[in-house]
């Protein structure tokens, strides 16, 4: 069992009020908004922060498996319920601490938005304790953690926002949000830039839907829809048992930004080549021209940003490049329910050699890279499809077919010209003749079954002292 979530923006007008956005007073009122938020969220940690044994607090429970009591972290609506009754004034609890009075430093704050900072300062404050502890436990002098900020997206739970739909037109709708105007808590209308393809999605039984989030950019504003689905996949180990397994094999490169073999019963049964349209050439364009700016402008400026719209253009390009190829790598599947997707295990590529503009396209690709396998294998997860990771030693350097080491070479001209990063491949054992992806791609089910080519990945020495 496991769960899949996933998300749906929905943009809010803030373009000029005569073409039916929203007036620049209620695009104040959402600055404002997040600024208080933020201000109770950073008196929430620091509060939590004065407090951290009751953080780390542990309380007996019992156990249902083991039929016993056992000690466990406080949970989190303890901790929040103790968090009002010691800063909150109620008829309850009248004198709150004086030096941690919310109801005075936060007169009229909604209730709904209180318990939400606090949720969000809890998950801060338990992540950054936690991990000062690991710190502290491995002796290490450098990578301390740093204590944890304010700033975080607003949650809008129900009660703070409700959607409006003006019957079938969907260009009459709007959201409805509970605001902070600089003196006042309001409800104001916010017109929303409304589709079908959001409509199908909210709409979709499968998906059970959560509180949306505030995503507020410097000239833009969305709410972002988290939907969550139960998923029941098997266990890698398990799907191995089966005869009949389908495993689905991913090699990404720069050119061909995927390329998907499907196996079964030791049978490539299809190929599948997701090619870049021409993204490397144009990204490397860009980047020259970016070097060049960077060039003829000197040292740069602490605090300045220079092209800051050439790479947010880039930034777009490779995203959207990234989703496109999730979405073609869980197309391929869909079509084998219970299969087990596979990617290589690269964690660091560094570019060297080549120009400036040369060695920041190839980190542009290397990110691209790590983009598509994070996105894939979400979408894939939705599909119950599990994602693993194999060891990819000798997947470029040997045959698919009999496991020995061939040779990469590209043809030019009618010529074999022999070389490292020949888009060919030869076996000069079996005479194999293959693109070279897709020789890589073939040889990553190798590597999933341990077969032919495969080594197991050495323990790493680097760390270890002399032998007695």
């Amino acid at each position: 069992m496991g769960q899949a979530t996933r998300t749906t923006k929905l943009p809010l007008d803030l373009s000029n009020r005569t073409q039916g956005g929203a007036n620049t007073g209620k695009r104040a009122y959402l600055e404002a908004t997040v600024w208080v938020l933020d201000a109770a969220r950073a008196f929430y940690v620091a509060f939590f922060l004065a407090h951290a044994e009751k953080v780390t607090e542990q309380v007996p429970y019992f156990s249902e498996p083991h039929q016993q009591m056992r000690q466990r972290q406080i949970s989190a609506d303890k901790l929040l319920t103790w968090a009002e009754f010691q800063t909150v004034v109620t008829s309850q609890h009248p004198h709150p601490l004086p030096e941690w009075n919310f109801s005075q430093a936060f007169p009229d704050f909604p209730f709904v938005y209180r318990r939400s900072v606090i949720k969000d300062a809890i998950g801060k404050v338990k992540s950054y304790l936690s991990n000062r502890s690991n710190w502290q436990q491995s002796g290490k002098k450098k990578g301390k953690p740093g204590v944890p900020g304010s700033h975080n997206h607003p949650t809008l739970y129900e009660g703070t926002f409700s959607l409006e739909l003006s019957g079938t037109d969907l260009q009459q709708s709007f959201v409805r949000l509970k605001v902070y105007t600089g003196e006042q808590w309001i409800w104001a209308n916010y017109p929303v830039k409304y589709s079908h393809y959001f409509e199908h999605r909210r709409q979709d039984r499968a998906w059970e839907q959560q509180s949306p989030r505030l995503i507020l950019r410097p000239k833009s504003a969305e709410l972002h829809f988290s939907q969550t689905k139960e998923i029941k996949a098997n266990k890698v180990v398990k799907s191995l048992q089966n005869p009949d397994l389908v495993t689905v094999a991913v090699d990404l490169n720069v050119k061909n930004l995927a390329v998907i073999t499907v196996r079964q019963h030791g049978k490539i049964i299809e190929s599948v080549f997701i090619k870049d349209q021409g993204l490397d050439q144009h990204r490397y364009r860009h980047l020259k021209h970016a070097s060049k700016k960077q060039w003829l402008s000197g040292k740069p400026v602490k605090g300045e940003r220079n092209c800051a719209h050439l790479w947010q253009h880039l930034r777009r390009m490779n995203r959207d490049a990234a989703h496109k190829a999730a979405c073609a790598i869980t197309r391929v599947c869909a079509r084998y329910p219970g299969c087990v997707l596979i990617f290589e295990r690269l964690r660091t590529i560094k570019a060297k050699g080549g120009s400036k503009s040369r060695r920041l396209n190839r980190k542009q690709a290397n990110q691209l890279r790590g983009q598509i396998n994070q996105i894939a294998r979400e979408k894939a997860y939705a599909h119950s499809v599990v994602t693993v990771e194999v060891n990819p030693w000798g997947t470029s350097q040997h045959c698919s077919r009999c496991g020995a080491k061939g040779e990469r070479f590209s043809s030019r001209a009618g010529r074999r010209e022999r070389e490292r990063g020949g888009k060919l491949f030869r076996c000069s054992v079996c005479g194999y003749e293959a693109q070279a992806d897709h020789n890589a791609s073939a040889n990553l089910h190798h590597s999933f079954y341990r077969e032919l080519c495969w080594q197991k990945k050495p323990k790493s020495t680097k760390h270890r002292g002399p032998s007695p």
